[in-house]
């Protein structure tokens, strides 16, 4: 073999070496991001346990607020049976708007707001909710490095022959971006 086939030789395990790299990076990302979700998933599921015993630890003193009770449980629901980013996202929204409703009521009921099974419940939910929001941001970050991968040139070529696709963020909801009106007497 002469000096032209060696060159050959090495550019193209060159080439496979480059290929084989990328496509281990592609793997990492996509595991990480995998990862990331299941965090989120973990957060989530504690929520949705506590969501039920809240509800039920208020329900007998709530006696007027029925409606609002099964609104947080239809929505707790329609978050658990949620799959991916984009439906729990949605699903998530709904309930936090649903939770919020119910914490402003047990405003006005001094008991619950004495009973030290609520205020635990709702420290518990709290720091579950912040949980969430760290876990989202990690996941968000995976999937950004994702998709860089999987859309920027050159690994874009690598991405497409074996199946990577972009990653999908878990956004937060409109409800959440609005701006908290206060109101000053």
């Amino acid at each position: 073999m002469g000096v032209g086939g060696w060159i050959a030789l090495g550019i193209v395990v060159l080439i496979i070496l480059w290929a084989i790299s990328v496509y281990n990076g592609l793997v990492s990302r996509r595991n990480q991001t995998q990862n990331a979700w299941s965090q989120i998933d973990v957060q989530l599921k504690r929520r949705h346990d506590l969501i039920p015993n809240l509800v039920q630890v208020v329900k007998d003193a709530m006696g007027y607020e029925q409606e609002t009770l099964k609104a947080v449980i239809e929505a707790r629901n329609r978050a658990v049976a949620a799959h991916g980013p984009a439906e729990a996202s949605t699903a998530e929204a709904a309930l936090t708007a649903a939770t919020g409703k119910l914490f402003a009521l047990m405003e006005n009921y001094p008991t619950l707001k004495a009973n030290e099974n609520v205020m635990q419940l709702q420290e518990e939910l709290t720091a579950t909710e912040n949980k969430i929001s760290f876990a989202r941001q990690f996941y968000n970050d995976s999937v950004m490095a994702l998709n860089n991968a999987v859309q920027s040139f050159p690994g874009n070529l690598i991405a497409g022959q074996f199946g990577f696709t972009p990653g999908q963020f878990f956004d937060v909801p409109d409800t959440e971006k609005a701006v908290p009106q206060v109101k000053l007497r």
